[in-house]
Protein backbone atom coordinates (compact mmCIF):
# COMPACT_ATOMS: atom_id res chain seq x y z
CA UNK A 1 0.00 0.00 0.00
CA UNK A 2 3.21 2.40 0.32
CA UNK A 3 3.76 2.33 -3.12
CA UNK A 4 1.14 4.99 -3.86
CA UNK A 5 3.33 7.78 -2.35
CA UNK A 6 5.99 9.78 -4.36
CA UNK A 7 9.64 8.65 -4.06
CA UNK A 8 10.41 12.15 -2.90
CA UNK A 9 7.68 12.73 -0.47
CA UNK A 10 8.21 8.79 0.83
CA UNK A 11 11.94 9.31 1.99
CA UNK A 12 10.82 12.28 3.50
CA UNK A 13 10.85 12.47 7.62
CA UNK A 14 9.69 14.80 10.20
CA UNK A 15 11.19 18.08 10.55
CA UNK A 16 13.84 17.69 13.05
CA UNK A 17 13.51 20.53 15.07
CA UNK A 18 9.70 19.97 15.56
CA UNK A 19 10.47 16.12 16.55
CA UNK A 20 13.02 17.09 18.92
CA UNK A 21 9.70 19.08 20.62
CA UNK A 22 7.82 15.90 20.63
CA UNK A 23 10.68 13.95 21.94
CA UNK A 24 11.10 16.48 25.06
CA UNK A 25 7.75 16.80 25.89
CA UNK A 26 7.19 12.92 25.90
CA UNK A 27 10.33 13.06 28.55
CA UNK A 28 9.16 15.51 30.41
CA UNK A 29 5.50 13.75 31.05
CA UNK A 30 7.45 10.58 32.06
CA UNK A 31 9.08 13.01 34.71
CA UNK A 32 12.66 13.06 33.77
CA UNK A 33 14.19 16.20 34.26
CA UNK A 34 15.39 17.76 30.35
CA UNK A 35 16.72 20.86 29.19
CA UNK A 36 15.31 22.05 26.40
CA UNK A 37 17.86 23.26 24.61
CA UNK A 38 16.83 21.41 20.87
CA UNK A 39 13.64 23.62 20.03
CA UNK A 40 14.14 27.31 18.62
CA UNK A 41 10.98 29.19 19.48
CA UNK A 42 11.30 32.64 20.99
CA UNK A 43 11.04 32.57 24.99
CA UNK A 44 8.98 35.94 25.13
CA UNK A 45 5.59 36.89 25.41
CA UNK A 46 3.82 38.62 22.31
CA UNK A 47 3.59 42.41 23.00
CA UNK A 48 -0.01 43.07 24.34
CA UNK A 49 -1.24 46.07 21.96
CA UNK A 50 -0.42 43.48 19.58
CA UNK A 51 -2.64 40.89 21.19
CA UNK A 52 -5.32 43.87 22.01
CA UNK A 53 -5.47 44.50 18.18
CA UNK A 54 -6.16 40.58 17.45
CA UNK A 55 -8.75 40.61 19.92
CA UNK A 56 -10.71 44.07 18.64
CA UNK A 57 -10.33 42.31 14.64
CA UNK A 58 -11.69 38.58 15.84
CA UNK A 59 -14.97 39.11 14.84
CA UNK A 60 -14.00 39.64 10.96
CA UNK A 61 -14.78 36.65 8.72
CA UNK A 62 -14.66 37.53 5.52
CA UNK A 63 -11.94 36.00 2.93
CA UNK A 64 -8.50 39.26 2.35
CA UNK A 65 -7.35 39.24 -1.14
CA UNK A 66 -4.86 35.98 -1.58
CA UNK A 67 -2.17 38.20 -1.70
CA UNK A 68 -2.95 39.62 1.76
CA UNK A 69 -4.65 42.86 3.38
CA UNK A 70 -3.00 45.91 1.25
CA UNK A 71 -2.23 47.87 4.46
CA UNK A 72 -0.18 44.84 5.64
CA UNK A 73 1.88 44.99 2.96
CA UNK A 74 2.24 48.39 2.99
CA UNK A 75 3.34 48.32 6.01
CA UNK A 76 6.27 45.37 5.70
CA UNK A 77 7.12 47.63 2.48
CA UNK A 78 8.06 50.24 5.05
CA UNK A 79 9.54 48.30 7.29
CA UNK A 80 11.61 46.96 5.11
CA UNK A 81 12.85 49.97 2.91
CA UNK A 82 13.76 51.36 6.79
CA UNK A 83 15.97 47.93 7.51
CA UNK A 84 17.22 47.24 4.23
CA UNK A 85 17.50 50.69 2.43
CA UNK A 86 15.78 48.99 -0.63
CA UNK A 87 12.23 49.43 -2.00
CA UNK A 88 9.74 46.54 -2.08
CA UNK A 89 6.54 47.97 -2.92
CA UNK A 90 3.16 46.38 -1.87
CA UNK A 91 2.70 44.82 -5.09
CA UNK A 92 5.38 42.86 -5.01
CA UNK A 93 5.13 41.40 -1.16
CA UNK A 94 2.71 37.85 -0.75
CA UNK A 95 1.24 37.36 3.27
CA UNK A 96 1.78 33.72 4.31
CA UNK A 97 0.74 31.57 6.47
CA UNK A 98 4.36 31.76 8.41
CA UNK A 99 7.45 32.27 6.40
CA UNK A 100 8.30 28.50 5.88
CA UNK A 101 5.17 28.10 3.97
CA UNK A 102 6.40 30.89 1.57
CA UNK A 103 9.48 29.63 1.22
CA UNK A 104 7.72 26.28 0.17
CA UNK A 105 5.71 28.06 -2.42
CA UNK A 106 8.82 29.75 -3.90
CA UNK A 107 10.68 26.19 -4.35
CA UNK A 108 7.59 24.37 -6.11
CA UNK A 109 7.21 27.53 -8.40
CA UNK A 110 11.07 27.10 -8.59
CA UNK A 111 12.58 25.42 -11.70
CA UNK A 112 16.18 25.37 -11.05
CA UNK A 113 18.84 23.87 -8.51
CA UNK A 114 19.53 25.16 -5.24
CA UNK A 115 22.78 25.73 -3.38
CA UNK A 116 22.99 25.81 0.53
CA UNK A 117 25.82 26.49 2.71
CA UNK A 118 26.07 23.79 5.84
CA UNK A 119 25.07 24.87 8.11
CA UNK A 120 21.67 25.05 7.16
CA UNK A 121 18.09 25.53 8.34
CA UNK A 122 16.33 22.08 8.49
CA UNK A 123 13.81 22.54 5.98
CA UNK A 124 15.12 24.18 3.34
CA UNK A 125 16.58 20.93 1.68
CA UNK A 126 13.36 18.63 2.22
CA UNK A 127 11.39 21.53 0.84
CA UNK A 128 13.84 21.50 -2.31
CA UNK A 129 13.12 17.47 -2.42
CA UNK A 130 9.20 17.80 -2.22
CA UNK A 131 9.78 20.27 -5.26
CA UNK A 132 12.04 17.94 -7.08
CA UNK A 133 14.77 20.73 -7.25
CA UNK A 134 18.52 19.75 -6.84
CA UNK A 135 20.53 20.59 -3.62
CA UNK A 136 24.02 21.57 -3.83
CA UNK A 137 26.16 21.93 -0.61
CA UNK A 138 28.73 24.38 0.35
CA UNK A 139 30.03 23.04 3.64
CA UNK A 140 31.32 26.22 5.41
CA UNK A 141 34.01 26.57 8.46
CA UNK A 142 34.04 28.67 12.02
CA UNK A 143 36.67 30.53 10.35
CA UNK A 144 34.24 32.49 8.00
CA UNK A 145 31.75 32.37 10.35
CA UNK A 146 29.88 29.67 9.25
CA UNK A 147 28.95 31.59 5.79
CA UNK A 148 30.79 30.34 2.10
CA UNK A 149 33.37 32.52 0.58
CA UNK A 150 32.77 33.84 -2.41
CA UNK A 151 34.93 31.81 -3.78
CA UNK A 152 33.45 28.78 -3.00
CA UNK A 153 30.30 30.02 -4.26
CA UNK A 154 31.75 30.33 -7.61
CA UNK A 155 33.47 27.39 -7.64
CA UNK A 156 29.98 25.93 -6.94
CA UNK A 157 28.14 27.93 -9.78
CA UNK A 158 30.76 26.95 -12.19
CA UNK A 159 30.28 23.32 -11.13
CA UNK A 160 26.89 23.08 -11.41
CA UNK A 161 27.18 25.17 -15.11
CA UNK A 162 23.17 25.39 -14.66
CA UNK A 163 21.08 28.81 -15.60
CA UNK A 164 18.68 28.67 -12.69
CA UNK A 165 19.80 28.36 -9.37
CA UNK A 166 18.80 29.95 -6.19
CA UNK A 167 20.99 30.46 -3.00
CA UNK A 168 19.80 30.65 0.56
CA UNK A 169 21.03 32.97 2.83
CA UNK A 170 19.72 32.91 6.46
CA UNK A 171 21.54 35.91 8.68
CA UNK A 172 21.50 35.92 11.44
CA UNK A 173 21.58 32.32 11.26
CA UNK A 174 20.11 28.88 12.39
CA UNK A 175 21.78 26.93 13.28
CA UNK A 176 25.39 28.87 14.47
CA UNK A 177 23.39 32.20 15.99
CA UNK A 178 26.56 34.01 13.18
CA UNK A 179 25.64 37.06 10.91
CA UNK A 180 27.08 37.33 7.57
CA UNK A 181 30.24 39.10 7.14
CA UNK A 182 30.80 38.89 3.28
CA UNK A 183 27.42 40.10 1.66
CA UNK A 184 28.88 42.37 -0.30
CA UNK A 185 31.43 39.57 -2.28
CA UNK A 186 28.63 36.96 -2.42
CA UNK A 187 26.83 39.27 -4.20
CA UNK A 188 29.18 40.71 -6.52
CA UNK A 189 29.66 36.62 -7.21
CA UNK A 190 25.61 36.24 -7.44
CA UNK A 191 25.13 39.30 -9.59
CA UNK A 192 27.92 38.17 -12.00
CA UNK A 193 26.54 34.56 -12.42
CA UNK A 194 22.79 35.95 -12.63
CA UNK A 195 21.52 33.60 -9.95
CA UNK A 196 19.24 34.67 -7.44
CA UNK A 197 19.06 35.02 -3.84
CA UNK A 198 16.33 34.31 -1.07
CA UNK A 199 17.18 36.12 1.59
CA UNK A 200 15.38 34.61 4.71
CA UNK A 201 15.48 37.15 7.09
CA UNK A 202 13.35 35.93 10.01
CA UNK A 203 15.80 36.57 12.51
CA UNK A 204 16.82 39.93 11.20
CA UNK A 205 15.24 41.95 14.38
CA UNK A 206 17.07 39.52 16.44
CA UNK A 207 20.79 40.92 16.26
CA UNK A 208 23.27 41.72 18.56
CA UNK A 209 25.06 44.22 16.36
CA UNK A 210 23.69 48.19 16.31
CA UNK A 211 23.23 47.98 12.31
CA UNK A 212 21.35 45.12 10.19
CA UNK A 213 22.40 44.34 7.36
CA UNK A 214 20.71 42.63 4.47
CA UNK A 215 22.25 41.30 1.73
CA UNK A 216 19.06 42.72 -0.36
CA UNK A 217 21.43 46.32 -0.58
CA UNK A 218 24.04 44.36 -2.58
CA UNK A 219 22.18 43.13 -4.84
CA UNK A 220 18.13 44.39 -5.05
CA UNK A 221 17.19 43.25 -8.35
CA UNK A 222 17.87 39.41 -7.56
CA UNK A 223 17.25 39.03 -3.82
CA UNK A 224 13.90 37.65 -2.74
CA UNK A 225 13.51 38.26 1.33
CA UNK A 226 11.32 36.14 3.27
CA UNK A 227 10.34 37.15 7.31
CA UNK A 228 7.56 36.83 9.98
CA UNK A 229 6.48 37.51 13.51
CA UNK A 230 7.53 34.41 14.82
CA UNK A 231 10.79 34.82 16.05
CA UNK A 232 10.94 38.69 16.77
CA UNK A 233 7.71 38.97 18.36
CA UNK A 234 7.03 35.52 19.90
CA UNK A 235 4.58 34.96 17.59
CA UNK A 236 5.58 31.57 16.22
CA UNK A 237 2.23 29.44 16.66
CA UNK A 238 0.31 32.61 14.75
CA UNK A 239 1.51 31.32 11.43
CA UNK A 240 2.42 34.98 9.50
CA UNK A 241 5.00 35.51 7.26
CA UNK A 242 5.95 37.27 4.03
CA UNK A 243 7.35 37.10 0.90
CA UNK A 244 9.26 40.09 -0.94
CA UNK A 245 9.82 40.01 -4.64
CA UNK A 246 12.33 41.84 -6.63
CA UNK A 247 10.09 44.19 -8.71
CA UNK A 248 11.74 43.19 -11.97
CA UNK A 249 10.19 39.46 -11.23
CA UNK A 250 6.57 39.89 -11.74
CA UNK A 251 6.15 36.37 -13.53
CA UNK A 252 7.49 35.11 -10.36
CA UNK A 253 5.39 36.84 -7.79
CA UNK A 254 2.18 35.76 -10.12
CA UNK A 255 3.20 31.89 -9.79
CA UNK A 256 3.30 32.83 -6.10
CA UNK A 257 -0.16 33.39 -6.18
CA UNK A 258 -1.52 31.26 -8.49
CA UNK A 259 0.40 28.53 -5.52
CA UNK A 260 -1.58 30.28 -2.44
CA UNK A 261 -4.60 30.45 -3.91
CA UNK A 262 -4.76 26.91 -4.44
CA UNK A 263 -3.19 26.06 -1.49
CA UNK A 264 -4.23 28.27 1.65
CA UNK A 265 -6.38 30.70 -0.10
CA UNK A 266 -5.72 33.77 2.07
CA UNK A 267 -4.20 34.08 5.57
CA UNK A 268 -6.29 34.04 8.92
CA UNK A 269 -8.12 37.73 8.75
CA UNK A 270 -7.86 38.80 11.98
CA UNK A 271 -4.48 37.98 12.57
CA UNK A 272 -3.50 40.18 9.07
CA UNK A 273 -4.95 42.80 10.73
CA UNK A 274 -2.99 42.50 14.44
CA UNK A 275 0.23 42.24 12.28
CA UNK A 276 -0.32 45.73 10.54
CA UNK A 277 -0.11 46.66 14.03
CA UNK A 278 3.10 44.56 14.75
CA UNK A 279 4.98 46.40 11.92
CA UNK A 280 4.11 49.72 12.13
CA UNK A 281 4.21 50.32 15.67
CA UNK A 282 7.06 50.87 17.72
CA UNK A 283 8.27 47.77 19.80
CA UNK A 284 11.70 48.70 20.18
CA UNK A 285 11.73 48.67 23.87
CA UNK A 286 10.29 45.42 24.00
CA UNK A 287 13.06 44.29 20.97
CA UNK A 288 16.22 46.10 23.15
CA UNK A 289 15.21 44.38 26.77
CA UNK A 290 14.89 41.02 24.23
CA UNK A 291 17.42 40.95 22.47
CA UNK A 292 20.31 42.17 25.65
CA UNK A 293 18.33 38.91 27.75
CA UNK A 294 19.56 36.94 24.77
CA UNK A 295 22.77 38.29 24.13
CA UNK A 296 23.65 37.72 27.50
CA UNK A 297 22.44 34.58 28.16
CA UNK A 298 23.83 33.37 25.34
CA UNK A 299 27.49 34.93 26.46
CA UNK A 300 26.82 33.02 29.61
CA UNK A 301 26.68 29.74 28.01
CA UNK A 302 29.27 30.77 25.54
CA UNK A 303 31.55 31.83 28.58
CA UNK A 304 30.94 28.50 30.25
CA UNK A 305 30.99 26.53 27.78
CA UNK A 306 34.04 26.95 25.67
CA UNK A 307 37.28 25.04 26.22
CA UNK A 308 40.21 23.06 24.77
CA UNK A 309 37.56 20.49 24.00
CA UNK A 310 34.50 22.41 22.51
CA UNK A 311 35.24 24.88 19.88
CA UNK A 312 32.51 27.40 19.84
CA UNK A 313 32.03 31.08 18.35
CA UNK A 314 30.02 34.01 20.55
CA UNK A 315 26.51 34.89 20.20
CA UNK A 316 25.77 37.56 17.26
CA UNK A 317 22.12 37.17 16.58
CA UNK A 318 18.76 34.67 17.04
CA UNK A 319 19.25 32.74 19.75
CA UNK A 320 21.24 29.92 18.77
CA UNK A 321 25.28 28.44 19.34
CA UNK A 322 26.51 25.73 17.68
CA UNK A 323 29.11 24.23 19.67
CA UNK A 324 32.04 21.62 18.02
CA UNK A 325 33.08 18.86 20.23
CA UNK A 326 36.77 17.73 20.05
CA UNK A 327 36.25 13.67 19.92
CA UNK A 328 36.29 10.56 18.98
CA UNK A 329 33.95 8.84 21.35
CA UNK A 330 31.22 8.61 18.66
CA UNK A 331 30.63 7.73 14.84
CA UNK A 332 28.23 10.73 14.23
CA UNK A 333 26.32 13.63 15.76
CA UNK A 334 23.63 12.06 16.30
CA UNK A 335 24.99 9.25 18.78
CA UNK A 336 26.36 11.93 20.77
CA UNK A 337 23.71 13.87 20.79
CA UNK A 338 21.75 10.75 22.24
CA UNK A 339 24.56 10.50 24.68
CA UNK A 340 24.43 13.57 25.80
CA UNK A 341 20.54 13.51 26.01
CA UNK A 342 20.87 10.48 27.95
CA UNK A 343 23.65 10.85 30.64
CA UNK A 344 22.64 14.96 31.10
CA UNK A 345 19.03 15.55 30.22
CA UNK A 346 20.04 18.31 27.48
CA UNK A 347 18.53 18.27 24.04
CA UNK A 348 20.62 18.95 21.09
CA UNK A 349 19.87 19.17 17.79
CA UNK A 350 22.93 16.81 15.88
CA UNK A 351 24.90 19.01 12.79
CA UNK A 352 23.73 16.39 10.28
CA UNK A 353 20.33 17.78 10.54
CA UNK A 354 21.90 21.11 9.35
CA UNK A 355 24.01 20.05 6.41
CA UNK A 356 27.10 18.91 8.22
CA UNK A 357 28.92 15.62 7.68
CA UNK A 358 27.39 12.84 10.20
CA UNK A 359 30.77 12.36 11.57
CA UNK A 360 31.33 16.24 12.04
CA UNK A 361 30.54 16.86 16.18
CA UNK A 362 28.76 19.42 15.99
CA UNK A 363 25.12 20.61 17.33
CA UNK A 364 22.89 23.60 18.11
CA UNK A 365 22.24 24.72 20.71
CA UNK A 366 18.85 26.83 21.73
CA UNK A 367 19.65 28.91 24.78
CA UNK A 368 15.76 29.47 25.64
CA UNK A 369 14.64 27.41 28.14
CA UNK A 370 13.28 29.98 30.53
CA UNK A 371 10.77 32.05 31.38
CA UNK A 372 10.68 35.31 29.03
CA UNK A 373 7.60 37.05 30.36
CA UNK A 374 9.22 36.71 34.35
CA UNK A 375 12.35 38.34 32.70
CA UNK A 376 11.75 40.59 30.43
CA UNK A 377 9.37 42.51 33.55
CA UNK A 378 12.12 41.87 36.15
CA UNK A 379 15.02 43.97 33.66
CA UNK A 380 14.89 47.80 32.92
CA UNK A 381 18.13 47.99 31.64
CA UNK A 382 19.88 47.74 28.09
CA UNK A 383 23.13 46.78 29.83
CA UNK A 384 24.91 43.71 29.94
CA UNK A 385 23.08 41.69 32.42
CA UNK A 386 25.60 40.08 35.13
CA UNK A 387 25.46 36.16 35.77
CA UNK A 388 23.46 36.47 39.39
CA UNK A 389 20.27 38.18 37.01
CA UNK A 390 20.66 35.08 34.85
CA UNK A 391 21.26 32.50 37.14
CA UNK A 392 17.81 33.45 38.58
CA UNK A 393 15.69 33.80 36.01
CA UNK A 394 17.10 31.61 33.79
CA UNK A 395 17.76 28.58 35.61
CA UNK A 396 16.89 25.54 33.23
CA UNK A 397 19.86 27.75 31.00
CA UNK A 398 22.41 27.58 33.57
CA UNK A 399 22.04 24.43 34.97
CA UNK A 400 22.04 22.57 31.26
CA UNK A 401 25.04 24.43 30.54
CA UNK A 402 26.95 23.26 33.78
CA UNK A 403 25.82 19.37 32.98
CA UNK A 404 26.91 20.14 29.52
CA UNK A 405 30.02 21.30 30.93
CA UNK A 406 31.05 18.33 33.07
CA UNK A 407 29.60 16.28 30.32
CA UNK A 408 32.58 17.38 27.79
CA UNK A 409 35.29 16.55 30.36
CA UNK A 410 34.53 12.88 30.14
CA UNK A 411 35.40 13.47 25.69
Amino acid sequence: MENYIKKNIASLKPSSTLAINEKVKKLLNTGKKVFNFGFGQSPFPIPEKIVSVLKDNAHKKDYLPMQGLPQLREAISKYLLKRTGITYEKENIIITPGSKEAMLLMHIAFDGDIILPAPSWVSYQPQAQIALNKVHWIETSIDNNWFPTSKQLEEKIKKINKKNIILIINSPNNPSGSICNNFGQIAEIAKKNNINILSDEIYADINFKKNYESISKFYPEGTFISGGLSKWCGAGGWRLGFFAVPKNQSNFLKALKTLASESYSTVNTPLQFAAVEAYRGDYSDYLNKSKNILKSVGNYVYNNLKSNKVLINPPQGAFYLMPEFLNSKFKTSNDMCEDILYKTGVALLPGSDFGFKPNKMLARLSYTDFNGEIFLKNISTTKSLDDEVIKKYAPNVVEGTNKLVEWSKTL
